[in-house]
């Protein structure tokens, strides 16, 4: 099977990540991939998969959003027209050629399928930051043009579907972690920092992820001196936040880091790892410390309290985050059975439910219904057009 990938390749982030596994699974099962993405850039030709590119020309694009030229729309046109793929996988990059996409991909008769990554608030939540009403209020009107829309759980089809969606045309297909490179294993980061007891934050520093309510509790629960917290990732607040919050409280700013190599072994060498978000989506970088084997506390935000339901990992509430970690930090410093205990329940919730193999096992199943009905819908019109 051809699947042409709409993506990002840069700068990191989830979708950056869910593309780069996903790509490189499909293309593992002896798939056909060509990757669309924004860039104006050389890629390094390590970081990914040897398939076809065409790069699209953007005027600006972050983490967040991306704001194509013009031309854009031509580009991917005729890219698409050339390449001929049996189907196309947008990624949707908040970008306004997503609208578009429904058109080009009709005009051309190819099946198109979404993977809509935008957070939310969580169960029960209303719809009410801006990028949720930008994402979820506006984006409902283009998603029910689409083939199908995929969701990673079933309180986002639910919203999804108060919007309009059908159901049947919004399909439930979790992120999936490879567990055998994301796995428990031997590391030298304490004897560096020479901790006793690590903790980790890996992702944006943005105002979504709250990560300022994680370093007050940090700085108010008075942690022991061995114990320490690392900061992994970049974004806008980080200048703003990380004056006030220093090695001096046990608090270590390692930046945005590249190397996956080095991540996991941040990860496989913490024995806690803290999400504290205000919304999300499913979050990978949940998924992955769960997988190497970190005890968790994480938000109900978005689908990440339904990945660690039933005891997998320690749910905090949104609306109380600060105060129920100020609690919850020096019990996970103090009791290292219990992070052990909660280590292998992620673990197993991962192995369980969360793999990227069993992923792209319904990704394929859900290419393959989607390609049968649209071959079934050409047969009919076929027989009709003959009967009149």
């Amino acid at each position: 099977m051809h699947i042409a990938w709409i993506g990002k390749k840069s700068p990191f982030c989830g979708n950056v990540t869910y593309s780069r596994e996903v790509t490189n699974a499909l293309l593992d099962r002896g798939h056909q991939v060509s990757f669309l993405h924004f860039a104006q850039e050389e890629v390094d030709p390590h970081n990914w998969p040897d398939c076809p590119e065409v790069s699209l020309p953007f005027l600006y694009k972050s983490q967040v959003y991306t704001i194509p030229t013009l031309k854009a729309t031509k580009v991917l046109t005729q890219s698409l027209r050339r390449l001929k793929p049996n189907l196309v996988h947008a990624s949707l990059t908040l970008s306004p050629l997503d609208f578009l996409l429904p058109e080009i991909c009709a005009e051309l008769n190819l099946p198109l399928i979404a993977t809509f990554h935008t957070p939310f608030a969580g169960k029960g939540a209303k719809l009410k930051s801006g990028t949720q009403l930008l994402a979820y209020q506006l984006y409902a009107p283009f998603l029910v043009n689409y083939d199908r829309v995929i969701v990673f759980s079933q309180v986002q089809r639910d919203l999804l579907a108060r919007l309009g969606l059908l159901a049947e045309n919004v399909a439930v297909i979790p992120n999936g972690v490879d567990v055998q490179k994301y796995s428990p294993g031997s590391a030298y980061l304490k004897q560096e920092l020479k901790a006793k007891r690590l903790f980790v934050y890996q992702g944006r520093l943005a105002t979504e992820k709250n990560v300022e309510a994680l370093l007050r509790a940090w700085k108010q629960a008075e942690m022991d001196s061995d114990s320490k917290l690392l900061i992994v990732g970049d974004g806008p607040l980080t200048q703003s936040l990380k004056p006030f919050y220093g090695s001096e409280y046990g608090i270590f700013w390692l930046g945005f880091v590249g190397d996956e190599n080095r991540r996991i072994e941040i990860l496989r060498g913490a024995d806690v790892f803290v999400l504290p978000s205000l919304v999300e989506g499913l979050s990978i970088s949940l998924l992955e410390a769960m997988a190497c084997g970190l005890a968790c506390l994480a938000t109900d935000a978005g689908a990440d309290g339904e990945v660690l339901e039933g005891g997998a990992g320690v749910i905090l509430s949104t609306q109380r985050v600060m105060s129920e970690l100020r609690t919850l930090l020096p019990v996970f410093q103090d009791h290292a059975e219990l992070t052990t205990l909660l280590g292998q329940k992620a673990r197993q919730r991962v192995l369980e439910r969360y793999t990227l193999k069993d992923n792209i096992t319904q990704l394929e199943q859900l290419y393959n219904q989607v390609l049968q009905q649209r071959q079934d819908k050409t047969v009919l019109t076929h027989n009709l057009n003959r009967k009149t």
